[in-house]
């Protein structure tokens, strides 16, 4: 018997090439879509799954910000240093009213080590964290530390500044160092405090693998903002106007025209007194003994008048002396407070008022503000950092002295140098006169 065949060979092999080459053009459509699906939804093109775009910086721009960071890094870092160097090593400084600029240029110097590098790497790579969720809880925790302790520490200054000011003399008495110690251990303390719920699950920092942003909680952040920023702002802001209206009531106390002019009814006295003394010389039948004795009467009560207004205005120059550094310390403590206080709230307002709005506007989950704008005003409020160091060196001579000698290597005499020019300073004070116009 011959086998049969059903089917044709030709038609089998035909039907057989076109099956494979369905198959083929099926595969290569679903690898096609496949391929389409990882491109729209990968995170790292346009923008993260919290929504925060990416920025895409050409070589001259990364160069360019690159530079800038890294010498707003390490200006900020010299600058706190020589803080830090100028107390610990100059005894003339080591005051405990110098324990809060210690305090502040330590957590200025914190922000500088322990934030500010993160912060540009990420810049720089265009916005996205790659430092991994653990250490994402430990970065917002050191930033959110670190840049309370510099606001709060700035806020205590001004109020120990202020009752300096009102209170000269029991304010020496309370001012030891341990009553100092506890002050910055406080503001420490608070500091840290903010940085907790995070780390304990009442408020999540927002971190996706890509995006590392502090918690958006609307409770969580109302309390940040308000306990980092807006209170201390409120006190600095108060204790500066208080200040500034003391400096402004001790000026209008203490400021002299000039030496006393005479009354306006002595002119009428003197009158009289001649008038007296001519009347006498008539009475007399113009006898030269009568005259004389008036005209020398009348001399001896103009003298004592005269000395007796020179003694008064000796006394007021002796009591204007005792208030007079009182008063200098006033406008000085007044123009300190005042820059310190502008330029606080230039660097930190607008960042703090864009962390305020952004949970409300955007929601808790994500970040809907513009990456550029965002860092750009998160680097403002860096800058304060920076400007510290050098405000309170261009008001204090001191720092500004040591700051000179340490930059030029010159440690030896430190101390007898400040106390030279503390002398040359006593030694022009005293020659100028002690009336203020």
């Amino acid at each position: 018997m011959k086998p049969s065949f059903t089917k044709d060979p030709i038609k089998e092999l035909v039907m057989t090439a076109l099956t494979s080459e369905m198959m083929d053009l099926g595969l290569l459509q679903v690898q096609d879509t496949t391929v389409a699906t990882l491109t729209t939804s990968s995170p790292m093109e346009n923008e993260t799954s919290c929504g925060e775009h990416i920025l895409n910086y050409g070589h001259m721009e990364k160069m360019i910000i690159g530079v800038i960071l890294t010498l707003l890094t390490f200006l900020t870092i010299c600058g706190n240093l020589l803080v830090v160097m100028s107390v610990c090593f100059v005894k003339k400084l080591k005051q405990p009213s110098n324990y809060l600029i210690v305090s502040l240029a330590i957590a200025d110097l914190s922000v500088a080590v322990a934030v500010m590098p993160f912060v540009s790497i990420t810049d720089l790579i265009g916005g996205q964290w790659i430092f991994g969720r653990v250490f994402c809880n430990v970065f917002i925790a050191m930033d959110v530390m670190c840049c309370t302790a510099s606001i709060m520490t700035l806020c205590v200054i001004s109020v120990d500044r202020y009752m300096g000011i009102t209170k000269p003399l029991t304010y020496p008495v309370r001012q030891s160092g341990r009553c100092m110690a506890r002050m910055v251990v406080s503001v420490w303390l608070l500091s840290a405090s903010i940085t907790l719920p995070p780390l304990f699950g009442w408020a999540q920092n927002v971190n996706d693998g890509h995006v590392c942003l502090i918690s958006q909680d609307l409770g969580y952040t109302v309390y940040s903002t308000a306990v980092a920023f807006y209170i201390p702002m409120s006190v600095m802001l108060f204790m500066y106007y208080r200040i500034y209206r003391a400096a402004k009531i001790s000026a209008a106390k203490h400021t002299i025209a000039g030496f006393p002019r005479p009354r306006a009814g002595r002119g009428r006295e003197e009158d009289v007194d001649d008038a007296e003394g001519g009347g006498g010389g008539r009475a007399g039948g113009g006898g030269s003994r009568s005259g004389v004795g008036a005209d020398c009467v009348a001399a001896a009560l103009k003298l004592q008048r005269e000395v007796e207004e020179c003694a008064s205005f000796s006394r007021l120059l002796r009591s204007d002396r005792k208030n007079l550094s009182i008063f200098r310390r006033e406008q000085k403590a007044a123009a300190t407070l005042g820059v310190v206080v502008g330029a606080f709230s230039v660097c930190w307002l607008p960042f703090f008022l864009l962390s305020t709005a952004r949970p409300f506007v955007c929601g808790v989950e994500c970040s809907c503000v513009p990456l550029w704008l965002e860092r750009t005003l998160l680097w403002l409020g860096y800058t304060n950092s920076l400007v510290n160091p050098f405000i309170y060196a261009f008001f204090n001579r001191d720092l500004r002295t040591t700051y000179h000698n340490l930059i030029r290597c010159r440690y030896r005499n430190i101390n007898r140098k400040l106390s030279a020019a503390s002398m040359h300073e006593a030694l022009k004070l005293s020659e100028k006169p002690n009336v203020v116009v």
